[in-house]
């Protein structure tokens, strides 16, 4: 397993009407949190695109317990429980600062060829870098 936790500030803009992150706002946050994990490993999503890789959503499911509201300062745990294939999970835990769980929810991606639009295994550095937690 691996981990990461990132923060972020709710901005006045994401929320609605009632004062809540509006829903959608989630997959944003769920986005930072996996684009840091991955900057983590020395990889960005700039640099697996000019390797010949696309990183499709392939499912996301999102269960929410608790709202956020705006200037709550969240953090996104960030999780890879399985060791990447074709596929990867991510699964995330969001918190307030009085770490109340407000969200869960995950994303899988597929490592997708750019040029053949099939899917193929990750790159290779990532997977020497992330093997060690598995």
């Amino acid at each position: 397993m691996y981990f990461h936790e990132t923060q972020i500030r709710v901005r006045y803009s994401e929320t609605d009407q009632m004062g809540y992150v509006y829903y959608g706002h989630y997959a944003q946050y769920y986005e930072v949190g996996r684009t840091e994990l991955m900057r983590k490993f020395g990889l960005t999503y700039r640099n697996i695109e000019e390797s010949g890789i696309i990183l499709p959503v392939q499912s996301m499911t999102i269960k929410y317990l608790t709202p956020a509201r705006y200037d709550d300062l969240l953090t996104i745990k960030t999780f890879i429980n399985q060791l990447p294939s074709v596929r990867i999970k991510f699964d995330y835990e969001v918190y307030n600062e009085e770490n109340i769980l407000l969200n869960t929810g995950d994303v899988t991606l597929v490592f997708v060829d750019a040029i053949t639009r099939k899917p193929r295994r990750p790159p290779e550095k990532f997977l020497k870098q992330i093997v060690v937690y598995f």
